[in-house]
């Protein structure tokens, strides 16, 4: 009995140590699991990073990736929808995990989102909403654009009681500018204004300076023009300024601080921008981007909000950055 019982106990003392000796490798084996840090390679585009608006988005996008030690793959079509497309199907190639994207237009990059649809990258889209959302993005972030155009209506409403011919520069394949167009003439519906022309500058400094030096030709007394962003602002000042356009009040739209400076300065014609963040919208992308490669639930949209700079409150804001 005893002999049985002392092997017994051995056979005991043996089954807990190798219970423990497997709990501890078990132990280890899920920390090196779990302690293996993933990387994770990225694609981003969009529309023109010639757009300060956007060098900043980029910029900061690929601060956030690499400080996490991993890759953006970012290339630039240019405001080329079918250069986008080329791009895009590229940097798939490049085996990324997930894709930052801005369309350089709505409806004409769906050929790329079909692509990325193929391959199962998640899409992080932002500020400017693709064609068929719920379709193609896990996600989309950006600045509530219809109201950074309502603020500029607002305010010209409140500026030019009485009304007047207007100048609207938009851009129609862009459903961010749409967005904001859409915001300023309903702001100033009702009261008074007109608006003798509307015309798609792009998006773009120089295109809109050269439609905007054809209508005040044939428009010097409009009382506003509302740009659908500061670059297309930047250019109506330009042909205002070598029209000698005095009593005309220019709106755009960014925030950014060349248009800030002109709103500092006593004699520009520029009167306000709806103010967005790059930053901001950057920095959301990159958080919803980690939580979806986590498995994490992200909600189909995330605003950013928008409010006006103009000559009133510029100095809380300063000049030379971004808010």
């Amino acid at each position: 009995m005893k002999k049985i019982i002392n092997t017994l106990a051995a056979l005991t003392m043996a089954a807990l140590a190798a219970t423990s000796f497997t709990a501890c490798n078990g132990k280890s084996a899920a920390k090196n699991t779990a302690g293996a840090e993933k990387h994770y390679k990225f694609g981003f585009t969009c529309m023109d990073q010639s757009n300060p608006f956007f060098v900043l988005i980029e910029k900061t996008i690929r601060e956030e990736v690499e400080a996490r030690g991993d890759k953006l793959v970012s290339v630039d079509p240019a405001n080329n929808v079918t250069r986008q497309i080329q791009q895009v199907e590229d940097v798939i190639a490049q085996n990324v995990d997930g894709f930052f994207l801005n369309p350089a237009e709505a409806e004409g990059i769906i050929p790329a989102l079909d692509q990325l649809k193929a391959a199962k990258i998640p899409i992080v889209n932002f500020d400017t909403e693709v064609a068929d959302m719920d379709q193609y993005v896990a996600t989309y972030t950006g600045s509530d654009n219809y109201n950074a155009g309502k603020v500029c209506g607002d305010d010209l409403v409140k500026k030019c009681p009485n009304g007047g011919d207007i100048i609207v520069l938009d851009s129609p394949t862009m459903n961010s500018v749409t967005d904001r167009t859409n915001g300023f003439l309903d702001a100033i519906k009702g009261h008074g204004f007109n608006v003798v022309a509307q015309q798609d500058a792009k998006g773009n400094l120089q295109v809109a300076m050269g439609i905007a030096e054809d209508l005040l030709q044939a428009h010097p007394n409009v009382v506003a023009i509302f740009g659908g962003n500061d670059p297309t602002a930047l250019g109506a000042l330009a042909a205002a300024n070598a029209a000698n356009i005095k009593n005309t009040k220019i709106y755009g739209v960014d925030g950014s601080p060349d248009i800030k400076k002109e709103l500092a300065s006593s004699d520009s014609l520029i009167e306000g921008t709806g103010a967005q963040s790059p930053i901001n919208i950057a920095k959301k992308s990159v958080e919803l981007m980690y939580k979806i490669m986590a498995g994490e639930k992200v909600e189909p949209r995330y605003p950013v909000p928008t409010f006006l700079i103009s000559k009133d409150n510029v100095n809380e804001y300063g000049t030379s950055n971004w808010q």
